[in-house]
């Protein structure tokens, strides 16, 4: 009987062996050229939120007019820690657009006295401007009424908080938004009233639910002032979760309400608003919560 050839099972091996080399090489990203159909990687998508925005509408209260930061019981709009024009603050707009563009690019619509009930109105304004980036300060003045029954229920903050982003919005879908913090009010009382001239001027009615009373320390006068601390805490809440909801919104994080405010950063004539260098301390951390690669 003849033998059978076993030429054809080998010509099969060395086939299959070839085969899965030049598998084993495109595996391993070898000389081949790839597939014509590759689809080539996709572009990195363009972050929703802008740290150098072109330009910057402020609203808010007193705070942001500079109230009290240059003459006694007036604004000082160009001490604004947003959008003034003041080389000791460096306004937030002034670092962000440098200070020709700031000029031109930077609007202040903030009222003395403001409460967020207010700010709808002042949000409608601001959009005309078509800015691109808009700082709210809010939330102050709700606290301070002439007693605690008299605040702005949180409730209501809320509401007129969305309302005011929804406004927004609407007129500027991609507009961005920084939110600052209420400042910490009993703190303020804390550093204030070690000056007789403060006290004296805060007689004139500036934050009688907190600052009424400045030397009591009857139980009484620390319950007034325990209850306005929280809510003025009530209403940083509401801000952040508002916020929080807007892709393009950023809460500072509390970090104007942490901020220890001493007596050189506060007015010389009320010991209660922001002077010069408190407004350039605002600008900063408003500068780096925009500014940040994340919130």
């Amino acid at each position: 009987m003849r033998k059978r050839s076993h030429r054809p099972r080998a010509v099969l091996t060395v086939a299959v062996a070839a085969a899965l080399g030049v598998a084993g090489c495109d595996a391993v990203g070898g000389d081949s050229p790839a597939p014509s159909h590759t689809a080539r990687p996709s572009p990195k998508p363009t972050p929703l939120w802008d740290r150098s925005p072109g330009s910057v509408a402020a609203v808010g209260d007193s705070i942001t007019r500079g109230f009290d930061a240059c003459d006694v019981l007036s604004d000082c709009p160009e001490a604004s820690w947003a959008t003034g024009a003041s080389p000791e603050v460096d306004s937030l707009a002034v670092r962000l657009l440098g200070r020709a563009r700031a000029a031109e690019r930077s609007w202040n619509y903030a009222v003395t006295g403001a409460r967020m009930a207010d700010l709808p109105g002042q949000i409608a304004r601001a959009v005309r401007q078509k800015p691109q980036l808009v700082t709210v300060m809010m939330g102050a003045n709700d606290a301070c009424r002439a007693t605690p029954s008299a605040m702005t229920p949180v409730s209501a903050f809320r509401a007129d908080f969305e309302d005011s982003l929804r406004t927004l919005r609407k007129a500027l879908p991609k507009a961005q938004v920084f939110v600052a913090s209420v400042p910490n009010l009993k703190r303020l009382w804390s550093e204030g009233r070690a000056s007789p001239m403060g006290k004296q001027v805060w007689k004139l009615g500036i934050c009688p639910s907190m600052l009424g009373d400045a030397d009591a320390l009857d139980s009484l006068a620390s319950e007034r002032r325990d209850t306005v601390q929280q809510r003025v805490e009530d209403y940083n809440k509401v801000l952040e979760e508002v916020c929080a909801e807007d892709k393009r919104c950023r809460h500072d994080g509390g970090a104007v309400y942490d901020h220890r405010f001493g007596t050189a950063q506060l007015s010389r004539w009320d010991y209660f608003h922001p002077s010069v260098n408190g407004q350039a301390r605002l600008a900063e951390i408003a500068y780096r919560t925009v500014t940040a690669e994340r919130p």
